[in-house]
């Protein structure tokens, strides 16, 4: 099939206005977009009054993953999953680990075209048990991403997100169907940080994780510890405090450690010391899984029982060994452990 097909793939979520403008109501960004321009994302395109999802098929990175890369570390532990990106964002993080392929000034690689089908086939190929959108924001291959999840669910696998959660209300409630797991990003709990950092607001990415939360999908939160900028413990306090009340104790927390990137170079890495006062802060506080991430073979890697103490997941960098589970159940004390495994 040649590639005018999929760069007139017309996207889902938009109205159009006077003067052949278009309204996006994908992303609370809800751009308004004239003719021949795009929204922020750099990536959907107004045609005579139609938007267009340009990337749709477009795959900048394919590669299979341990699922705890993602990270997830309570849905389908030990598993593989089939992951792809493409370009673009709707986000400008100057710290941005992935901006040779998010910001669309700097991509300069070529595009291979999958089809849903194909992407489909090739994860079942390679034994995964899930399909990831990630490496840049999956919101921006919606079309895509939702055509996939349909394929991918007849065959039986699970779809996941790995998002900055700043889809809009009505785009989640349409996807939510072919969707399994929001693996969200949270870059801190700061307003001023997303405006200045991110060019964004924090209150929808907030309202967006609560309402993925009431349509069943599997949460867990990442938060990128940076010194100077979001690393204070009051701000974490806050943090922790939300995501407990907003959506339940057994969410799984990842708090990880920065690396200087991208157009944040100035900045020192965390000190492990502060992620592990942070991790000891949220089991204080009372959520039951929290984590450490970029810190290979940390103790808080693994998944301990919140009951009894024991380790129930053992992991070392991707290796996983779930022996301590009977099946959902602490294999030491009985003790329910929130996972979701592969049956």
């Amino acid at each position: 099939m040649s590639g005018s097909y999929f760069q007139e793939k017309e996207a889902l979520q938009y109205t159009t206005g006077p003067d052949d403008s278009v309204r996006c109501s994908l992303c609370n960004h809800r751009c308004h977009i004239p003719d021949q321009k795009t929204g922020r994302c750099g990536v959907r395109r107004n045609h005579k009054g139609r938007l267009i999802a340009g990337t749709y098929a477009r795959v900048s990175a394919e590669a299979i993953d341990p699922i705890e890369k993602k990270p997830l570390n309570h849905f389908l532990p030990g598993t593989l999953s089939y992951s792809l990106g493409s370009i673009g964002c709707n986000f400008s993080c100057t710290h941005c680990q992935n901006w040779h392929i998010s910001q669309p000034d700097h991509i300069d690689r070529p595009l291979q075209m999958i089809l849903p089908e194909e992407a489909v086939r090739r994860a079942q190929t390679h034994g995964c048990a899930s399909i990831s959108w990630t490496y840049n924001e999956p919101t921006l291959w919606y079309e895509y991403t939702r055509d996939m999840g349909v394929l991918a669910h007849r065959e039986g696998m699970k779809t996941i997100y790995v998002t900055n959660g700043y889809m809009t209300d009505e785009a989640l409630s349409e996807l939510a169907p072919e969707l399994d797991a929001w693996r969200v990003d949270f870059k801190a709990f700061s307003d001023e940080f997303y405006r200045s950092v991110c060019k964004a607001r924090l209150q929808p990415v907030l309202d967006t994780t609560m309402r993925a939360k009431e349509l069943g999908l599997h949460i867990e939160t990442v938060t990128l510890v940076i010194p100077g900028l979001n690393d204070s413990m009051e701000e974490m306090d806050d943090l922790i405090d939300w995501v407990i009340t907003n959506l339940g104790p057994d969410t799984p927390m990842h708090f990880t450690r920065f690396h200087p990137d991208f157009r944040m170079t100035e900045r020192p890495a965390t000190p492990i010391r502060t992620l592990e006062k942070i991790y000891e802060l949220a089991k204080e506080k009372g959520l039951r899984y929290p984590y450490l991430g970029n810190v290979g073979g940390h103790r808080y890697e693994h998944t301990y029982c919140p009951e009894c103490g024991e380790i129930v997941i053992n992991r070392a960098g991707y290796s996983v060994h779930t022996e301590n589970l009977n099946g959902t159940h602490c294999a030491h004390c009985g003790e329910p452990i929130a996972v979701s495994i592969k049956r």
